[in-house]
């Protein structure tokens, strides 16, 4: 494991622009299931019936039972080793942006800045009728949150049958272009679009960095450095070995 951490901080060392995308993995350190893991949310909501766009507009009442209990979860998380990590990479100038499928914001309040969101964030909300905006901690303690007109608001994450944000999907599409080294992150990489990049990546060249619990179908087809285990211990091994060899580079 060290000559393989060591194999990843050199590639990422080594690279113009260094890019990552996460998922779910990253975030269960800090206490939020992945959604289709046992005992995640998938499990006692129908996705079908809770989270698309349809049963929202049809009846956002029934859909707020299931966005408390994911809002619980996510209210209650802190960033874990692997958030803060990559934010240090970020500010070092070893990570130039992240592109995540979560939507916790934990990747900001680990102190990155630079992230593309393709599933939105839960942390603001938005009324479909007039496009009022609020932070949804301002909304808290109504059970249902209704914008000033009356409407019944919507968090601001991407619901199944919603289009990814156009930006996002664009932008993550030319960094993946255009880097030299892809980290991907507590992903199995499988939801698409998001699961073209790593393919995009290394298309043009980059490095496959891979860090996750088990092997995904990425491992045997197009990741160089496959890192094994949870995320947060992983990118803490390797912003030490960063800095290791970025001393030794100086």
């Amino acid at each position: 494991m060290e000559e393989l951490i060591a194999r990843a901080a050199e590639a990422i060392v080594g690279s113009e622009l260094t890019i990552a995308l996460t998922g779910a993995g990253v975030s269960v350190e800090s206490g939020i299931p992945d959604f289709r893991s046992a005992g995640g949310l998938w499990e006692k909501f129908d996705p079908a019936e809770y989270a698309t766009i349809e049963a929202f507009r049809a009846d956002p009442e029934k859909v707020w039972r299931m966005l408390r209990e994911m809002d619980a979860v996510v209210r209650g998380a802190k960033p874990n080793p692997a958030h803060t990590g990559m934010g240090e990479l970020e500010r070092m100038g070893y990570l130039h942006c992240i592109i995540t499928q979560n939507v916790d914001n934990l990747h900001q309040e680990g102190g990155a800045r630079n992230v593309i969101e393709y599933h939105g964030n839960a942390a603001t909300l938005s009324c479909l009728s007039c496009n009022e905006k609020y932070r949804a901690d301002e909304k808290r303690g109504n059970e249902t949150p209704r914008c000033r007109c009356g409407a019944i608001l919507k968090p601001d994450v991407v619901f199944f049958g919603e289009a990814i944000p156009y930006d996002a999907m664009n932008r993550s599409f030319q960094l993946a272009s255009a880097a030299k080294a892809l980290m991907v992150v507590g992903t199995s990489a499988v939801v698409s679009p998001a699961n073209t990049i790593p393919s995009i990546a290394k298309r043009n060249g980059a490095v496959i960095i891979e860090i996750n619990m088990e092997r995904t179908h990425l491992t045997d087809s197009i990741t160089d450095i496959f890192l094994q285990g949870s995320a947060g211990q992983i990118i803490a091994r390797l912003v030490e070995a960063v800095k290791e060899r970025a001393g030794g580079k100086g």
